[in-house]
């Protein structure tokens, strides 16, 4: 889940050795897997983070379980985290059951309010359009990021192929759940894969499910977290991706289906 929202087209491939490993990338991936809230969309672009947090605890508060808390996680601008917290002092209960079903509704209610990340949308059309299939893989719910993909118009470029947080907490990346998911829908290997994703979490999802990982990072901070997990090719734009297929569709004898 991403909560820093500063855009900034700093971070970029910085070596002509890392620029070439982006486009080899891009080149052997038949099948694209998005974590959704960073590459996607700013999924809390109004409806924020912090505030989903806040009622999460005040729920929680309401219903005399404010104990669960810690301090810190009473304090935590992340949602998952709240829910995480839950789960470890209840796990498979019905109270977080109850959690993830309000995390649920805040999530539908913020995609309402959402804003694409630059370059995204047509970055997704341009992949569909070469033969790539593509899958989302991610934390929050799937029904809310179906909805988005369906406001946006790009619910086609995906199919059936979004798979997202369930009731089993367990199964939250870093756990490769749901990028496991994917790859057995679309008769992939992990090698034949990519996966973008903005967040630590996300590049140990992939890493335990043997895909390659390309990171995105909005921002020098989140660009930071990424390479301290062992990323090695990172973004801070869409753009320089899109470029490269772009000139690919363009190139004679190289469009068309990848697959």
């Amino acid at each position: 889940m991403t909560s820093d929202t500063t855009q900034t087209e700093t971070v970029t491939a910085r070596t002509g050795d890392e620029t070439e490993e982006l486009r080899n990338l891009i080149t052997r991936a038949r099948v694209v897997l998005w974590d959704f809230d960073g590459p996607i969309c700013r999924l809390f672009a109004e409806h924020t983070s912090e505030r989903v947090a806040a009622e999460l605890v005040r729920w929680l508060t309401d219903r005399g379980m404010h104990g669960l808390l810690t301090d810190a996680e009473r304090q935590s601008p992340d949602p998952h985290a709240v829910l995480r917290a839950v789960d470890r002092r209840r796990p498979g209960s019905d109270l977080v059951g109850e959690l993830e079903a309000r995390l649920t509704q805040e999530e539908m209610r913020a995609a309402a309010s959402a804003r694409p990340t630059p370059y995204a949308d047509p970055l997704i059309r341009t992949w569909a359009a070469l033969g790539s299939r593509l899958a989302v893989t991610t934390n929050n719910s799937p029904l809310v990021a179906r909805a988005y993909l369906d406001r946006r118009g790009l619910a086609s470029c995906f199919s059936s192929h979004v798979y997202g947080r369930t009731q089993d907490l367990r199964h939250l990346k870093p756990d490769p759940y749901c990028l496991n998911q994917a790859l057995s829908a679309t008769g992939t290997t992990p090698a034949r894969a990519l996966m973008i994703g903005d967040t630590p979490s996300d590049h140990q999802a992939a890493r335990r499910a043997g895909v390659p990982f390309l990171g995105y990072a909005c921002n020098a901070r989140k660009e930071r977290l990424l390479r301290e997990a062992g990323a090695t090719v990172v973004v801070g734009s869409l753009e320089p991706i899109l470029r490269i297929l772009s000139a690919r569709r363009r190139s004679p004898g190289r469009a068309g289906s990848v697959r």
